[in-house]
């Protein structure tokens, strides 16, 4: 095999385990006790033969055999069966199970985990290194693949979670004024829903899946927090700006035309441009402007 092949990992698969009830055998295992304390009374008043000391010599054996094969399993709780490191299959019926002595049962929860990565330090699709930080809730919900195929799948989460949000804050830019483009920090859903199809493919071959997940934190990294607080701040007082002038121009316009529909008074293009620069001032000036009465014409 050459260097450049790849080995594909054989995949587990889970599959209901061949287990049963603890009841029945908790009542055999009571029935023992009943006959070895039995078989000791009797032995104690030498009423006992050859079948009441294979009775209280087997019956001990016996208990032990099936007081081995007793187990518990909670609500939302499996028990992976094996048989000297081989798979059998996994139980799930809650209560008290019992399965022969010799095999192990390894238990594992499959309730759902609420998970808050650590804030890690990415560099947005401009190259503007943000922080960012995800709340997860997962589940496992293959058990054979999530003992088997990973080495420690809780652990093998937190990498993942990891690495789904460099991938993702490395996708989109973190704010976007022009409103043109999917950004960090205005779309959160639609970049919620692009993090779960990335932890989903991710953690799939872990048998684990994710129920929920959301960025708690989303803020520029504090070494240029400020030069971009301030770029905000220029491009918010240019956005304001524009919509003044734009919102000023439209009034004067309307002024003009008014004038003349109404045959108020008549402009020259010279005294068109002068009403035209002071109503702009007044319109776009951040103070009060202070009028000026003219006694005189119109020209002078």
């Amino acid at each position: 095999m050459s260097t450049g092949d790849v080995v594909a990992l054989k995949s587990s698969r889970e599959r209901e385990a061949s287990s049963g009830s603890g009841y029945p055998m908790l009542l055999i295992l009571l029935l023992l006790v009943a006959v070895t304390v039995w078989g000791g009374i009797r032995i104690a008043n030498d009423a006992g033969g050859l079948l009441t000391a294979i009775g209280v010599i087997g019956a001990p054996l016996l208990f032990i055999f099936v007081a081995c094969g007793f187990y518990m399993l909670q609500p939302n709780q499996a028990a992976a069966i094996m048989l000297f490191g081989d798979y059998r299959g996994t139980d799930r019926a809650t209560g008290l199970r019992w399965v022969l002595p010799w095999l192990t049962r390894k238990k594992l929860s499959v309730r759902a985990v609420n998970f808050i990565s650590d804030r890690i330090k990415v560099n947005d699709l401009r190259g503007n290194p943000i922080e960012m930080a995800a709340q997860i809730v997962w589940r496992v919900v293959d058990t054979a693949q999530a003992l088997f195929d990973v080495d420690d799948y809780r652990e093998f989460v937190k990498v993942q979670v990891e690495a789904a949000i460099r991938t993702i804050g490395s996708r989109y830019p973190y704010d976007d004024f022009e409103h043109k483009e999917v950004t960090l920090r205005g779309h959160h859903d639609e970049v919620g829903v692009e993090l779960r199809k990335e932890l989903i493919a991710r953690l799939a071959v872990a048998g684990i899946t994710i129920d929920e997940c959301g960025f708690t934190h989303l803020a520029y990294a504090t070494e240029i927090a400020g030069a971009m607080l301030r770029r905000q701040q220029a491009q918010a007082i240019v956005a304001a700006r524009r919509t003044l002038v734009d919102g000023a121009v439209g009034m004067v316009e309307m002024a003009l035309d008014a004038l003349s529909e109404k045959n108020v008074v008549h402009l020259d293009d010279e005294r068109r441009a002068a009403m035209v620069s002071n109503l702009m001032v007044v319109l776009c000036g951040e103070r009060d402007t202070q009028p000026v009465v003219n006694t005189g014409t119109l020209y002078t």
